[in-house]
């Protein structure tokens, strides 16, 4: 059936017979022009425009199976940091069973956790430590990909890696005040406990902030990256939250179906959100900033291919040819 534009009600709904294109047309232009009534709604178009232009995914694909590969050192260092207190303290596996509440086989499984990092704790110390010092390279630069993809610039080499360094001092001074802010404050009454909220909000700002400004190739200074560091914080404790309630009960349900590999498939969902939200954080600081002071065009060398014509380039470089048969049509 032809389609019919009389048919088209007027929340811009088809017949259901309506191709797929067309229907998803529709919808797009409903929603420019809501976005050219409510800017806040334009941002939001333009932002994801720009993500799936960019092929934001492919860098929150590579921050996610970065930092999964992080994880796996992280853990070996903790072991031994467990192993050389559990070599100082023998009651620390008792007395973790006990604080704990753990009974049957899962306090054996923690003893003989505990004893196994006693007597490997140097090996582990050792394989971890240097573990993650080669996967957290691998972090830094999937982050700094992530950012600089928003802007379209690449990395300066041993000079972008260098800069990993004074990028992990400041995050860990970050966290570090945030330990010791949450410390005094549970000293305070009760019902000054939100007070915790708005400085987790505060270091997750701060982190982002700090990781948008250092890693970023292009230096535009600090107010337009006020707008995604916001986000990210936001997102971010979301996150948080979300994976304190929602990720033990995924894990507990997938562990039931593949058994240890469940921790695997919920640890990389929840990764996966997190590289997703700083590539779109990136990317809102760009289009505020080109809101602000515009853009340039540039010429892109692509391949000459027979029968085809470059119609346009994306910001990611991919040329959308038109077929010289077409254009005869």
């Amino acid at each position: 059936m032809p389609w019919d534009p009389a048919r088209v009600d007027t929340f811009g709904e088809h017949d259901s017979n309506l191709p797929s294109t067309r229907r998803a047309a529709g919808v797009r232009d409903r929603l420019n022009r809501l976005g050219e009534r409510w800017p806040w709604l334009g941002t939001v178009l333009r932002v994801h425009d720009r993500f799936g232009e960019l092929q934001g995914g492919s860098a929150a694909s590579a921050i996610t199976l970065s930092v999964f590969v992080a994880l796996f050192p992280l853990l070996l260092v903790v072991i031994s940091v467990v192993g050389f207190i559990s070599g100082s303290n023998p009651h620390l596996a008792h007395d973790l069973v006990h604080d704990l509440g753990l009974t049957g086989a899962a306090a054996r499984n923690l003893e003989t956790t505990i004893d196994t990092a006693r007597r490997s704790a140097t090996a582990a110390s050792t394989i971890g430590l240097l573990g993650l010092a080669w996967s957290g390279l691998g972090v830094i630069a999937a982050l700094q990909h992530g950012v600089n993809l928003a802007w379209q610039a690449e990395e300066k080499g041993l000079k972008s890696k260098l800069l990993g360094v004074p990028w992990l001092v400041g995050a860990g001074l970050i966290f570090a005040a945030s330990f010791a802010l949450s410390t005094m404050l549970g000293l305070l009454p009760g019902w000054l406990a939100p007070a915790n909220l708005l400085i987790g909000l505060a270091v997750d700002f701060g982190l982002f902030l700090w990781t948008f400004w250092l890693l970023g190739t292009v230096k535009v200074g600090v107010r337009p990256l006020l707008r995604g560091a916001l986000l990210a914080a936001i997102g971010f404790e979301v996150l948080k939250v979300v994976g304190s309630v929602y990720v033990p009960r995924l894990v507990a349900r997938s562990s039931a179906l593949y058994g240890s590999l469940g921790v695997v498939f919920a640890t990389l969902a929840w990764l996966l959100f997190f590289g997703r939200l700083l590539v779109y954080a990136s990317v809102l600081n760009v289009v505020g900033y080109e809101q602000r002071e515009g853009t340039v065009s540039l010429e892109v060398d692509a391949p000459r291919v027979p029968g085809e014509v470059p119609l346009r380039t994306t910001r990611a470089g991919v040329v959308v040819p038109r077929e010289i048969a077409a254009e005869s049509d």
